[in-house]
């Protein structure tokens, strides 16, 4: 398994950039509740000589599963490899592209989020293993979950009418939601986290996504929880194998990465848009989590996009 890791005027200015669909080349519109959506992979890649250009989903989660071919997925900035059988999950918000090999057999479900939550019962446990990007290889799938199975009973469902069609479409989301949390389970060599300790979490990624940029401290994102710091932590570890900062950290880079990759804003004009005043502190901080400055991080993402469009 693999994850990788503004002011509004600068965040509008990078997400009007990357185009918003629904569907791949489909104009993003108002979302509704009981999208639900699966396809075959080469209708929509082949037709694309197999390359879906850089975009995102502003209110679905996508799941793939790839049982033929295989090809190169960026998730973020971040390129993912991918063999079959693998299962990949792209998250509402995310930017990616992908290079399917030709050939590339498998399916794509593209789901509302509230749908998904009706279908999983608004169970944290299910719903959380859909709100970060993730892959899982070959290795980690085994020979006893038929998840091409499951993906192809679940397109049967959608694409005729059939008494309890609804109802049986559910069923099969739930038992998709089930087998992540049992893979993301596997991965982790940590106790399982309740019901209540995951839900905790998500009202902290919630939180932290409406205010990272302004750098509250834990103490005040766990007031508002209704925990202590100490608590809110040991909730993190638990759910997530992380603690509460790496989270925030993991936030404030992403969107850093974003900035990098597809606007045209200075370093500090991304520090500042992320809420450091010193510019030296940002590059301290990106260094140390990245391995690289930000200025070198650009120069070497843009040199391998021209390395690999002259190839």
């Amino acid at each position: 398994m693999q994850r990788p890791e503004l002011t509004a005027t600068a965040a509008e200015g990078t997400a009007s950039m990357i185009p918003h669909y629904f569907l791949y080349e489909e104009a993003a519109s108002k979302v509704e509740p009981s999208f639900l959506h699966i396809e075959p992979i080469p209708v929509r890649s082949g037709r694309h000589n197999w390359t879906i250009r850089t975009h995102t989903h502003p209110d679905h989660h996508q799941v793939l599963v790839i049982s033929k071919g295989g090809g190169a997925i960026e998730v973020e900035g971040v390129s993912w490899e991918v063999s079959p059988p693998a299962l990949v999950i792209i998250p509402a918000l995310t930017i990616h592209a992908i290079r399917f090999r030709p050939g590339t057999d498998g399916y794509v479900i593209t789901v509302a989020l509230p749908f998904l939550q009706s279908a999983l019962d608004d169970d944290a446990n299910l719903i959380d293993g859909f709100r970060v990007p993730v892959r899982f290889l070959s290795q980690q799938i085994g020979r006893d979950i038929d998840l091409v199975g499951l993906f192809a009973s679940l397109e049967h469902e959608f694409v005729w009418s059939a008494p309890s069609r609804r109802t049986a479409i559910k069923a099969y989301l739930q038992l998709l939601a089930v087998t992540v949390r049992r893979l993301l389970e596997q991965e982790r060599v940590r106790p399982i986290s309740s019901a209540r300790e995951a839900e905790t979490v998500m009202h902290f990624r919630e939180l932290v996504e409406k205010h990272y940029r302004d750098h509250p401290s834990l103490d005040v994102y766990a007031r508002k929880l209704g925990v202590t710091a100490a608590r809110l932590n040991a909730c993190c570890r638990m759910t997530t194998g992380k603690s509460s900062l790496a989270l925030i950290n993991d936030r404030l880079l992403t969107e850093a990465k974003r900035n990098l990759l597809y606007s045209d804003m200075t370093v500090n004009e991304i520090g500042a848009a992320l809420g450091y005043a010193d510019p030296a502190y940002f590059n301290r901080f990106f260094s140390r989590n990245v391995g690289l400055s930000p200025g070198r991080f650009r120069e070497r993402l843009f040199s391998d996009e021209t390395r690999a469009a002259a190839s």
